[in-house]
């Protein structure tokens, strides 16, 4: 059987860069008490590839800022 990664976000900051994001780390950033919370988000991916792949769209798509 094989493992099941967790889930992955892709975030847009103020910044206009996105960012790749563990479930973990996205549930605290949208958390109720978070000072600034994302622009945009997308997701969940399966596979962090699949958010990789969606991320490189969106650059090339104008709604991302490369790094």
């Amino acid at each position: 059987m094989p493992i099941k990664e967790e889930p992955w976000y892709i975030v847009k900051a103020a910044s206009e860069h996105c960012e790749l994001m563990d479930a973990q780390a996205f549930s605290t950033l949208t958390d109720e008490s978070s000072a600034q919370p994302p622009l945009q988000h997308w997701g969940p991916y399966d596979t962090q590839h699949q958010a990789i792949a969606t991320r490189v769209g969106l650059i090339r798509a104008g709604k991302c800022q490369p790094k």
